[in-house]
């Protein structure tokens, strides 16, 4: 990683899992949840915070809302940055949002992404971790990623790069909670101090 390297760390919109949740009543069972209306809103506000910076590379996670949230943060940004699809920044898989959908469904819907490089099942699925019928990754696993992120952006040769990810596990590498559409700089430097 470069010196001077600028990383912005972009929450996805609201989901229809957000919007379920909130209403209360549990897990309301709505695997690699899309975005809402609300959620294309906020991407559609934070897309304006966002043109000024000369971003050369987007790196989304899987997930379909961080993908649509990516679509519109920078389809159109003016210095056309290369998108980068990566597994390594899922979200903390604890609910039924967290399960992806075949690295072929994602290329179906989103043909413009290059997603050749990614497994067909590429979220966690080992038998036997289900909880509540979904299945939930280990904490240790959860907190290797976590780190092998840390590493993989610390490697890379781009001087403005957008991460456009998911709260729990934008928590984890920054220390900060982000709502939906929130963005914080990244500072690799400083580990972040979680209670």
């Amino acid at each position: 990683m470069r010196e001077n390297t600028r990383i912005v760390c972009i929450r996805h919109g609201e989901s229809t899992f957000n919007a379920a949740h909130r209403l209360g009543g549990g897990d309301p069972g709505l695997p690699d949840a899309r975005l809402t209306p609300r959620g294309r809103a906020q991407a559609r506000d934070a897309r304006v915070r966002l043109e000024r910076i000369p971003f050369e590379l987007v790196v989304v996670s899987p997930l379909t809302r961080a993908i649509e949230t990516a679509a519109i943060l920078f389809g159109e940004h003016p210095s056309r940055p290369r998108v980068l699809v990566e597994v390594l920044h899922r979200e903390c898989q604890e609910s039924s949002c967290d399960v992806g959908r075949a690295a072929s469904e994602i290329a179906a819907d989103f043909p413009h992404l290059d997603v050749g490089h990614l497994p067909e099942v590429w979220w966690h699925a080992e038998p036997g971790s289900e909880v509540g019928g979904y299945p939930v990754e280990p904490r240790p696993l959860f907190d290797a990623r976590v780190a092998a992120f840390r590493g993989w952006l610390r490697a890379r040769p781009e001087k403005t790069i957008a991460v456009v990810g998911h709260g729990t596990f934008f928590y984890h590498l920054s220390g900060t909670f982000l709502e939906n559409c929130a963005s914080i700089e990244l500072d690799l430097a400083a580990e972040p101090a979680l209670a």
